[in-house]
């Protein structure tokens, strides 16, 4: 059975306090009386009652789904070890079905999901996903609903260093005209002139409820004057002219004593585009939260955000700087009416897998499933939201909207509803108030995907191809069936095309259009913001209303691929698509080649740079997401989907002969020295190399590549969890 998380012989020698049959860290049950119930409508008794009930009942469900998921893949194993080398798909196929693996997909289901945030089923945009155990970042998340195109471009690669338009510390002339430039022709391009051209303007003004744009001697207004919505300040000489396309804004503000206004012909001091229309706090892939201190400093920084008054402060530049919610955008409307807009992300928060358990509550000793608890308290901390007693409201619909990962089919798809009920119920929220997003990155759940989302027609806001854990479980699940393609070639495998188009074909085909969200996965490149530029609008042409982002700045840029492709019309043209066949979606990803010793040793080296270059950081300092230099020292996101997949691989050409334990330990201990003078000026670091069999981070990367074969569904975070743990008891 599948039950990652702190155990009792790894514990801490943590002060409990008891209240029925819980046992519960002091620390976070000072702070369920003291922060999280006062001030929601429920009390801290109620919340301790609750939490023992539905744990007594729904626990014992969760753990037979569990071990559900062990006996399909026990079976498959089976198959896949008597059928090797003689490879049937279809005999495969049908294999599956009849161990319950894969089921007929239901007929007619269409969501029917109520009280839903337009920036869910109107606006199509980026997803920011941000660490909820760093306060700042969770801010400057929430903060990225509206960013500077002008800092975006400038900051970026982007914008070419030739000509002397080199980037530096200082503000450089030839990039700002860089800048300007590529900005009014963003603004040529979605709301273009009757005549003329942005980049020759004089002035703004606004006359007879229309935008008014001064050429010189001249005036026009725009070519489709409907995409004029306000402006800000005086009608004939505006602070801020507001835009809008595809549902999204763009806001040009007007200052001729700015630095860059002042020596602009319009006084065009930069151009806010509409960025991260959603985002994700997260509780689960990007966070190294591994007991109650840590579980207590997420959920404290989540109700902050809910509450709206989570500030932070930081040093930078010698300054000590501040960070709270933005607070709404306030404009005079064409018509003359005020017009609000939204100043801030709307906030998701995504809780772990059900496979986890936390011993920040125990019972008789064992830790409870950290998924029920991340429910109940994720939940209770948004009702502060829901009451409209602080300075800012996230959803006006009045709903929580919180993301599930990893569930393993339609059957876990069924318990969380059913999770989501009791907890509704015990907090006197209406029923579906607690909505609710599938992750599709499980082959379990993507193969029956309609089905699952059957199960949470009343709930369901989205659905995201979380492609990375997607392409950990498809190795995992066919381990035994052979050695798999290189990791770079994954991408073009068959089955992971064909799931890319399923999950649209499916959402679109279950009346997702404009009730709920269709998402692509993360850009994995935080520093090749020109390469996204280039490529991620695939992302929208392919269908997806939102797609995942690392940054506030990759936000504001990926945005203006949601300016140039118009979604929904985009899902119209998809829905006469036909489906991709089962096959295709099955395919298993194995190697067709022969490959020889030098190719085979630099796939170990990638991976294991790319592992011990995360790992060296979860276990280490306990960053749960961070941008690793790979080994040719490009900064490449990694959080626990692409851990995942580099152990995996390894695991599989470990199993399968390719490499040798031998070959791996030695790799693992040059790599090691590899990321050390990668790290070599972080003062928090601690080196590995100089003594391999002390360094916890480097005997948990270890671990994860030579027992990856039999981790359940190859999962990292037992073996995360526990060196972490270690390394802070050893003072880490």
């Amino acid at each position: 059975m599948i039950e990652c998380g702190g155990s009792t012989a790894d514990r801490y020698d943590l002060a409990m306090v008891k209240i029925g049959e819980l046992e519960i860290a002091q620390v976070f049950h000072d702070f369920v009386e003291t922060e999280l119930t006062p001030g929601s409508g429920v009390s801290a008794a109620q919340f301790w009652v609750a939490l023992e009930a539905i744990h007594a009942d729904l626990a014992p469900r969760n753990a037979a789904l569990l071990a559900r998921r062990d006996e399909l893949q026990a079976r498959i194993d089976d198959w896949h070890i008597s059928h090797r080398g003689a490879h049937d798909q279809g005999t495969y196929v049908e294999f599956l079905r009849d161990i319950g693996y894969l089921d007929d997909a239901p007929a007619d289901v269409t969501i029917a999901t109520e009280n839903v945030d337009t920036e869910i089923t109107s606006v199509a945009g980026p997803q920011l996903v941000v660490p909820l155990d760093n306060a700042r970042y969770a801010l400057n998340a929430a903060n990225a609903r509206w960013g500077s195109l002008y800092d975006a471009l400038y900051g970026t690669d982007v914008i070419g260093d030739q000509g002397g338009a080199e980037a530096g510390r200082g503000y450089d002339p030839v990039r700002g005209a860089k800048v300007i430039a590529r900005a009014r022709a963003f603004l040529d391009a979605h709301f273009p002139l009757a005549t003329g051209s942005h980049a020759d303007a004089t002035g703004y003004s606004v006359s007879d409820a229309a935008l008014v744009v001064s050429l010189g001697d001249t005036t026009t207004g725009l070519a489709d004057p409907t995409r004029f919505i306000g402006h800000s300040g005086d009608a004939a000489d505006p602070t801020s002219v507001l835009l809008r396309k595809h549902g999204l804004h763009a806001d040009i503000r007007i200052d001729r004593t700015d630095t860059i206004g002042k020596d602009d012909p319009a006084g065009i001091a930069d151009i806010d585009l509409e960025s991260a229309v959603s985002t994700i706090m997260d509780c689960e892939d990007s966070v190294s939260a591994v007991d109650a201190d840590d579980k207590v400093g997420v959920y404290r920084n989540f109700l902050g955000l809910m509450k709206g008054d989570l500030v932070t402060t930081f040093e930078k530049g010698g300054e000590t700087l501040e960070r709270r919610l933005n607070p709404d955008r306030r404009y005079t409307a064409a018509d003359g009416r005020p017009l609000t807009l939204q100043g801030r992300s709307l906030m998701l928060v995504r809780n772990v897998g059900h496979h986890l358990r936390i011993d920040a509550v125990t019972i008789d000793g064992e830790p409870i499933f950290e998924t029920i608890l991340d429910a109940m308290v994720t939940s209770l901390a948004a009702t502060h939201d829901l009451r409209g007693t602080g300075p800012h409201r996230n959803s006006r619909e009045g709903s929580i909207y919180i993301v599930k990962p990893k569930m393993h089919g339609p059957d876990e798809v069924a318990w969380a509803c059913e999770l989501f009920s009791r907890v509704e119920d015990a907090f006197g929220l209406d029923r579906h108030t607690m909505k609710m997003g599938i992750m599709d990155e499980e082959r379990r759940t993507s193969l029956n995907l309609t089905a699952a989302i059957e199960q949470a027609k009343h709930r369901l806001v989205f659905i995201n191809t979380g492609f990375l854990d997607r392409t950990g479980d498809e190795i995992h699940t066919d381990m035994e069936a052979g050695p798999v393609l290189p990791k770079g070639e994954m991408k073009g495998a068959t089955w992971l095309l064909a799931y890319e188009d399923a999950n649209v074909d499916t959402g679109l085909a279950c009346g997702l259009q404009n009730r709920a969200q269709i998402g692509k996965g993360m850009w994995a490149k935080p520093a090749e913001m020109a390469e996204m530029v280039d490529t991620k609008v695939g992302h929208p042409s392919a269908g997806a209303s939102c797609a995942w982002v690392p940054s506030p700045t990759a936000a504001t840029l990926h945005a203006t691929h949601y300016f140039d492709v118009n979604v929904a019309a985009r899902q119209e043209e998809l829905r006469s698509r036909l489906p991709r066949p089962i096959d295709d979606l099955t395919a298993i990803p194995l190697l067709d080649r022969d490959l020889t010793p030098e190719q085979i040793q630099t796939e170990l080296d990638n991976n294991s740079q790319s592992i011990l270059g995360y790992i060296v950081r979860w276990v280490g300092i306990g960053v749960g997401c961070s941008t690793v230099p790979d080994i040719e020292d490009v900064g490449l996101m990694e959080d626990l989907a692409t851990l995942r997949i580099s152990s995996q691989h390894v695991a599989n050409w470990l199993h399968h002969g390719l490499l040798t334990e031998e070959q791996v330990r030695e790799t693992m201990g040059r790599m090691a020295a590899r990321v050390d003078a990668q790290n070599a000026d972080d003062p928090d670091y601690r080196p590995m190399a100089a003594d391999l069999d002390a360094s916890i981070p480097f005997r948990a990367a270890l671990e994860l590549v030579l027992a990856g074969r039999d981790e359940h569904n190859g999962y990292t975070e037992r073996i995360l969890r526990e060196n972490r743990r270690a390394m802070k008891a050893a003072g880490g």
